[in-house]
């Protein structure tokens, strides 16, 4: 691996979320006539409401399934399987998440258990892979990650984020999210095989605002005056980094062997850091933002050491 191969990664891949995430912190600090804590809800909204489900839709209506494809969704869930339950009984059941509200024990856990494999997953495995890592990263995502965090991760965040569930069923919750409608739509529409481009291209058009809102809402997220992560997000961050991955790449050499492009790519998806959605879901189910806002800016942090040490081990 060439300082010019980092070097690229570097200005392909991080630059742009970088500078966007710089962007929100910058409001932050310049735009104190605009509060940062209504903006960001405002915005949280705007992308749940209006961007992500058009986005998800585009993504869900034009996915190809092949059975080497498969193998990625697959890892990934197996990726979010164990990062749960290795997080879950830190949180809940050690001294590590004594003294720690509800709220803020779901934020982390949700952190820590849900990747970034689209919007970090995209750029990154098409600079590794060309077009057909960003493939992978929408099978990651469309097949896997996607419907988990609007199911299993609406659970984490009612059930076990609040005593009682919030007073509401877990179908009518996951039932009044957009995203999920536009996920589920985009698979009838794909089933079907009706010829829907025209409305494909547009909503991949609207769903482009998706990436820089949400990653400009991370930085408004992110307690910048107060960065120190506590022992819960360390441990968030070395699971979700370190030892859920190496857990699914001994997965995958068990089941496949030597390891094919598909396989490889999702390892690295399991590897990617925090969902861009953590804040905007910690906000959306009323539990700790900052919380969530700080295991994932150091799990974005941190991911700038340990991508390129995944890239050595699996031979890219």
């Amino acid at each position: 691996m060439s300082p010019d191969f980092l070097l690229q990664l570097l200005l392909q891949v991080w630059l742009p979320i970088a500078l966007l995430v710089a962007a929100g912190g910058l409001w932050v600090r310049f735009r104190p006539q605009f509060p940062a804590d209504p903006l960001r809800v405002n915005l949280n909204r705007l992308v749940i409401d209006v961007f992500a489900p058009p986005l998800l839709f585009a993504l869900s209506a034009q996915a190809e399934i092949s059975r080497e494809m498969l193998t990625v969704p697959l890892l990934t869930i197996a990726g979010i399987g164990f990062s749960f339950a290795l997080l879950y009984p830190l949180l809940w059941h050690s001294r590590l998440g004594r003294g720690l509200a509800r709220e803020t024990r779901a934020a982390i856990l949700l952190a820590g258990v849900f990747g970034n494999v689209l919007f970090m997953g995209y750029p990154t495995l098409t600079f590794l892979y060309g077009d057909i890592g960003g493939s992978y990263a929408a099978f990651a995502d469309v097949l896997a990650s996607t419907p988990l965090v609007w199911t299993f991760g609406v659970w984490i965040a009612t059930r076990l984020g609040h005593e009682g569930g919030q007073g509401q069923s877990l179908l009518r919750t996951m039932l009044s999210l957009p995203p999920m409608w536009g996920f589920v739509l985009g698979f009838a529409v794909n089933l079907s095989g009706i010829d829907v481009a025209p409305l494909i291209k547009a909503a991949k058009f609207i769903g482009q605002a998706t990436i820089p809102v949400m990653l400009f809402t991370l930085g408004l997220s992110i307690p910048w005056g107060a960065l120190k992560p506590s022992r819960p997000v360390l441990a968030a961050v070395a699971v979700k980094l370190l030892i859920a991955p190496l857990l699914v790449f001994a997965l995958a050499r068990a089941l496949f062997g030597e390891l094919r492009p598909a396989q490889s790519a999702a390892i690295l998806e399991v590897a990617m850091p925090t969902m861009l959605m953590a804040a905007s879901f910690a906000d959306r189910f009323k539990l700790d933002v900052r919380a969530a806002a700080l295991t994932a800016s150091w799990t974005s942090l941190t991911f700038l050491v340990t991508l390129p040490l995944w890239i050595a081990l699996l031979g890219r």
